[in-house]
């Protein structure tokens, strides 16, 4: 068997067993959640941003992968729920007065304290790093342990103020569990608003032909009042003939001679007391007339050729 030289094989070299199920480690599991993209695995840095499930990303690193979705990257999978930049919320975190990142250990003599978190519930002051649960306000951004939400219950921010409701309360890196509820909300949300935009449409459209409506309908009115031109031209002559009565009803009221109408101003000269040299001035004297042989013909210009 392979045993010169006086070696005794023992038995788990021989028979072969079970592979053992490699465990993650769970604090190198919490920091890799707590401290690192999930979508570049890059260190979390302001601005930073949470989707619908939970998770932290970067913001530039969501605005690359929405602007280049490329069948390459493995880690698209991660984000692939996130469709525009509206379905993340920027997070407002509490920074931690405890926590000197790097500067302490520049020199790698230190032991790094993984309890150490660069933010802390702002009410309880509980550490975000993975051993409390934390949530978010989708309204507002502003994150929270959920042992605060528990014992002071409000409907209010604590930090800005600002009203929220249950379904906008979403658990940060929450279990299996956590994730299905958060991604039932989101579909749920989704499938809302597209309904509601589908509702918006036909009010557009009824507001746009309501105004066309309108204008064909007032069209068969006019016509059907008379013709509008004859109606005009009554009216004015109405009042021409009404103005020189009027005036006159005026001044014989106020006791003021007024001026005589233009009709009455006007006379003949041919029934004037002139003399007939003075009338054959005029071309309404009789002289002046001329008879149909003595008239211009049509293809001439003046009335003096015939």
């Amino acid at each position: 068997m392979g045993c010169d030289g006086g070696t005794i094989p023992k038995r788990h070299e021989l028979v072969k067993g079970p592979k053992k199920v490699e465990k993650v480690d769970k604090d190198a599991e919490l920091v890799a959640q707590w401290n690192y993209c999930a979508l570049s695995q890059e260190i979390l840095r302001r601005p930073i941003v949470a989707c619908e499930l939970g998770r932290l990303y970067n913001k530039d690193a969501v605005i690359e992968f929405l602007l280049d979705k490329s069948s390459e990257k493995a880690l698209g999978k991660a984000a692939a729920h996130i469709r525009s930049i509206k379905n993340v919320t920027e997070l407002r975190l509490s920074d931690n007065p405890a926590w000197e990142g790097d500067k302490g250990n520049s020199k790698g003599d230190r032991h790094d304290d993984l309890q150490r978190a660069r933010f802390i519930c702002p009410v309880v002051g509980l550490e975000m790093n993975g051993r409390h649960r934390f949530c978010f306000l989708r309204c507002c951004g502003c994150v929270f342990s959920e042992r605060a939400l528990k014992e002071i219950k409000a409907e209010v921010c604590h930090t800005c103020g600002a009203a929220f409701r249950e379904d906008d309360i979403t658990v940060l890196n929450g279990t299996k569990e956590d994730v299905e509820i958060l991604k039932r909300r989101m579909e749920e949300r989704r499938l809302r608003a597209r309904l509601e935009k589908k509702a918006k449409k036909p009010k557009v459209a009824e507001s746009v032909s309501k105004p066309d409506v309108i204008e064909d309908s007032a069209g068969p009115s006019k016509i059907k009042a008379g013709k509008p031109a004859e109606s005009s031209l009554d009216s004015r002559e109405k009042k021409i003939n009404l103005a020189p009565n009027s005036a006159a009803e005026n001044g014989s009221s106020s006791g003021k001679v007024g001026k005589p109408p233009c009709a009455a101003t006007k006379r003949s000269i041919a029934d004037s007391e002139a003399s007939e040299a003075y009338k054959s001035l005029f071309t309404t004297h009789s002289s002046a007339k001329r008879s149909k042989e003595e008239s211009a013909h049509w293809v001439t210009h003046t009335s003096y050729c015939f």
